[in-house]
């Protein structure tokens, strides 16, 4: 094809040239190192996960993936709902944030500026080991370490009010709602970034992060809301994020547009 761009949609059909475009995006797929992409569907996680593990390195818990949010300080355009609702919930008297998924705190970083006026902030991110690990290495680097905690255990929260989730509720095993509903003390706010919402339909796919491959869920906003509700929660605001599109070469029908925010309380515990 001498450097001509193949569209995989369009030649889908072909069988002969449909074939070779699909083995070389699945080959562009192995071979990634600095992007984020995606192939293929599954029904379940364990399926998803088995297909990541069969590719080479898995998930986030390894020291090549720890690194990659090292220069991660800065706010992206699609932040600002998020932050605006974290400035909100502070301002309101809400106490302290449990940051799930949060790397080595790179929301923090990002929006410490803008939070700076709340100086008895609590912080507290949760994660796999390694990311952790060396999230706690910077933070003391930095000095960072009075006010930014690390955690392995999703059950750290005892005694947060927000719960921060951004682009993580795609790569936990369990939904949010099943994670939470073993909690004695639920969150009175919910903050949710960036989250892979379909408006039609609920599967799985392997995400390539350059490091390591991921299983991926992507749910529709009724299943994300509806095991919230039955928690006690209740939509306060929804958003787009429109600068972050997700691909799935083959599979125009369940590729996403943009990626989806929510703020939710519980029930009786907010103004």
């Amino acid at each position: 094809m001498n450097g001509v761009h193949i569209d995989p949609e369009a030649w889908a059909g072909w069988p002969l040239i449909g074939g070779m475009v699909r083995r070389r995006a699945r080959e562009a797929f192995l071979a990634n190192r600095h992007r984020n992409l995606f192939f293929g569907l599954h029904d379940t996680w364990e399926a998803a996960a088995a297909a990541a593990a069969a590719l080479g390195p898995a998930g986030y818990d390894n020291e090549a993936s720890s690194r990659l949010y090292e220069s991660r300080v800065r706010m992206d355009p699609h932040d600002y709902p998020s932050l605006h609702w974290l400035y909100r919930s502070l301002d309101e008297g809400l106490s302290g944030v449990f940051d799930v998924g949060g790397a080595t705190g790179i929301k923090f970083l990002a929006f410490r500026d803008a939070l700076k006026r709340f100086a008895d902030l609590r912080w507290r991110v949760q994660d796999v080991p390694a990311m952790v690990e060396h999230g706690r290495r910077l933070a003391e680097q930095r000095g960072d370490h009075d006010r930014l905690e690390f955690t392995t255990s999703f059950g750290d929260a005892d005694g947060f009010d927000i719960l921060f989730a951004s682009g993580v509720l795609q790569y936990l095993p369990a939904t949010l709602a099943e994670l939470l509903g073993g909690w004695r003390r639920l969150p009175r706010r919910i903050i949710i970034n960036t989250a892979a919402v379909h408006p039609q339909h609920d599967f799985f796919t392997v995400n390539s992060i350059g490091t390591a491959f991921c299983p991926y869920r992507v749910q529709t906003q009724a299943a994300l809301v509806r095991g919230l509700s039955k928690l006690g929660y209740r939509v306060r605001e929804t958003w787009i994020n429109p600068d972050k599109p997700l691909h799935i070469p083959f599979h125009p029908g369940h590729s996403l547009q943009h990626y989806s925010g929510f703020c939710l309380d519980l029930a009786g515990t907010v103004p």
